[in-house]
């Protein structure tokens, strides 16, 4: 189709589209899991014995054995093709944001020709796709592909509804051969286990009798966009990179405030409702849903599970959100800045510790001055966010979410902990050496007799802190939108294990020395804040003040790109770190290096390709014939004694010929190949590729707002955005 054709074509089918209709379930009650083989389903399908083993494994991490496996299996068999599965597959989680899956079917067949349903014990606990495969960092080479899949039974599994039929999900892990982690759940799984060993041994010295295992908890904030699916078709940029490459800002953006919590469009309130019972199918619980701040931005946030189950379902999240806004004429893009100009979209990771017999670790309480345990843990985060700050920029690093951090959309690539004037004061008055009356937010009063008075927190909130503790949990504000939880989850998990380490060691130290409790506690305290109080920071992330005031007073780094950031999995502090706490060995630690490296390379080289694809073989052609229609005309005016201004075709021109020496320049870069290695191939992208990217994109943008609208070949933002 020549010009805007596709454009014009788009805009009519999105015009007379039929409204889509959703049955709706009668009641939360009737849809709540029930296509997840959860403990509830256990019960009924096993024996009391059999129960009581899963749900130990399930709630303790106890071993579980081969014979209630193939219970387990049997029953789970049962289970799934009574709702028409008859395919199972072993889910997991590469090193990649993406998942994995490897199908198999019920069914084996016998001698005599006959075929029957078969799913054994041997069958649930292992699988074996190729390990060789997938991104492994050098773990495993061509010749050496043998890789396994191993059911974790703390993660329920469940049945994945599609149109070509159902096939029942089982969660696992994935490793090589020879041992190693392939994936982001044993490391997950490994954190939470040396978590719980150091929190054990604090609570244990502060007394506590009865100690439940401790687990982690997350509740993942997604932001993501909505575009019809029709524009699409004229946006390969969006297709293959997931974001625009060009793009000139419409004349109306976000300026006007007037997106965030405003009224949900009718077609994507529908959208909402079907993808949201389809999560509470699965046991996913959704719980808000809202305008986000630009047009055409939106999020979910679920309520809180545990870590590992959230991760798992933080993925099947993304993947429904997806199919479900394709059946709906949607395209879903999770990428962190998919329109330049306008806000981006960040996963903002709730994350907090506790068990079932000390409770959340991380809740203050009223008087969080006299909640030594709280104080001790959250002093634990303290230091574990100063210390290894680097690391936990690393976990969020990709080429996708250096678009975002840093804009004031977004935090800054500088980890800093907010934690509000109440716990401000409260570790100020440790710091030296006393506990004194805790703060009081007091009533809110709006001054109107209808208007019934509420508490107010004793906090405020901060929006532009990377690290921030919002009541009773932290909220890691940096974690990219398209990225799996599971990094930033095992980063914090492991900083909190050794830190947490560090204070059992100075608390028993203080203890043996006759120190009362209370005493010993503040002396450690004192004694973490005076080395690691810096991080601390509650006033504006994005000023240029504290910039400057947190590397040049405060030793903290800046650290803004993914190649500076990777850096930290090569950091003998960190290496030591994963080691020592058992997460990850120093192989499979250079292995995620090696992995996060390749990744960010093919991203920056696939977006430059396609802009200088779609600089070359849309954009130019479509100036070209701009410019061939106002010569024509001015040619026939001249004729008629008529002189055109040719201001116009001056720009075209210049911009044309500017943008496409900057295509050849880019594409001159991209022959270059004689790196020394993947560190110094990532910096050249992200110093000069990425640079003539945008030099690209600039011209490309200034043409679009010149160039006839009948001949502009790319859906615009001005579309993309408002039409739903």
């Amino acid at each position: 189709m020549a010009g805007n054709q596709t454009r014009i074509d788009a805009i009519s089918q999105i015009t007379n589209r039929a409204p889509r209709v959703v049955d709706q379930p009668k009641s939360l009650k009737a849809i709540w899991a029930s296509d997840v083989f959860n403990l509830t389903s256990m019960e009924e399908a096993l024996s009391k014995n059999a129960f009581k083993a899963i749900k130990k494994t399930v709630q303790s991490g106890a071993p579980l054995d081969n014979a209630t496996a193939d219970i387990v299996a049997s029953a789970m068999k049962d289970w799934a093709m009574a709702k028409g599965a008859k395919f199972f597959s072993h889910i997991f989680y590469p090193m990649t944001n993406a998942t994995a899956e490897k199908h198999d079917g019920f069914i084996v067949t016998s001698p005599d020709g006959h075929a029957i349903n078969e799913f054994t014990g041997s069958l649930l606990i292992k699988g074996e796709p190729d390990g060789s495969s997938f991104p492994n960092g050098s773990l495993r080479m061509t010749n050496a592909a043998r890789g396994y899949t191993a059911w974790d039974p703390t993660s329920p599994a469940y049945i994945m509804n599609t149109d070509n039929g159902s096939t029942l999900m089982i969660p696992s892990v994935f490793m090589s051969w020879t041992g190693e982690a392939l994936d982001k759940k044993i490391p997950l799984l490994r954190s939470n286990a040396a978590m719980n060993t150091a929190a054990q041994r604090v609570l244990a010295l502060m007394g506590e009798q009865e100690i439940a295992p401790l687990n982690s908890s997350c509740g993942a904030e997604q932001e993501y966009f909505l575009i019809d699916a029709n524009f699409a078709n004229s946006r390969p940029d969006i297709l293959l990179a997931g974001r625009t490459l060009f793009g000139a800002p419409p004349a109306k953006g976000q300026q006007f405030d007037d997106h965030y919590f405003g009224a949900i469009p009718a077609r994507v309130q529908v959208f909402m409702q079907d993808f949201e019972n389809k999560l509470y199918k699965l046991g996913i619980p959704a719980k808000t849903h809202h305008n986000e701040v630009a047009p055409g931005q939106f999020e979910i946030a679920p309520y809180y599970e545990a870590a590992n189950v959230a991760a798992d379902h933080q993925q099947l999240l993304m993947t429904v959100m997806k199919q479900t806004a394709k059946e709906h004429g949607f395209l879903c893009l999770l990428h962190e800045k998919p329109f330049a100009g306008l806000n981006g979209s960040g996963k903002h990771v709730n994350w907090s510790v506790g068990n079932a017999t000390q409770g959340n670790l991380l809740d203050p309480g009223s008087t969080p001055h006299q909640n030594l345990n709280f104080l001790l843990f959250c002093g634990a985060v303290i230091r574990g966010v100063h210390k290894y700050g680097p690391l936990l920029r690393a976990v969020i690093a990709t080429a996708s979410n250096d678009h975002r951090l840093g804009a004031n959309e977004a935090p800054p690539a500088i980890l800093s902990i907010y934690l509000g004037d109440q716990l401000e004061q409260v570790f100020s008055d440790i710091k030296d050496g006393k506990l004194d009356a805790v703060f009081d937010g007091g009533l809110m009063d709006a001054g109107l007799s209808q208007i019934l008075k509420f508490k107010r927190d004793p906090g405020d909130r901060n929006r532009t802190s990377p690290f921030a503790f919002t009541g009773n949990r932290f909220e890691f504000r940096a974690v990219g939108s398209s990225q799996s939880v599971s990094g930033p989850l095992v980063a914090m998990n492991t900083m909190l294990a050794d830190s947490l380490d560090w204070i059992a060691a100075a608390l028993e130290t203080e203890l043996k020395a006759g120190v009362e409790q209370t005493a010993a506690v503040i002396n450690v305290l004192k004694a973490l804040l005076s080395e690691h109080g810096n991080v601390i920071f509650g006033g504006d992330g994005y000023s240029a003040d504290w910039h400057k005031m947190a590397v040049e007073e405060r030793g903290l780094k800046n650290i803004p790109t993914t190649p500076d950031a990777l850096q930290a999995f090569r950091d003998p502090e960190v290496i030591e770190l994963f080691d020592r706490t058992g997460v990850l060995t120093p192989v499979e630690l250079a292995s995620r290096y090696e992995v996060y490296a390749e990744q960010y390379v093919l991203s920056v080289e696939v977006e430059a390709k396609l802009v200088a694809e779609i600089a070359s073989t849309s954009i130019y052609p479509a100036a070209i014939s701009f410019l061939a229609t106002i010569s024509s005309t001015a040619a026939g005016l001249t004729a008629m004694g008529v002189e055109l201004d040719n201001t116009i075709a001056k720009t075209v021109a210049a911009e044309t010929n500017a943008m496409m020496a900057a295509v050849a320049q880019l594409q001159a870069a991209l022959e270059q190949d004689d790196f020394s290695d993947e560190q110094a191939h990532m910096t050249f992208l992200c110093r000069t590729v990425l640079v003539l990217m945008d030099t690209v994109r600039s011209h490309a943008d200034a043409l679009e707002m010149v160039v006839s609208d009948e001949l502009w070949p790319l859906a615009k933002y001005r579309e993309m955005l408002f039409i739903k």
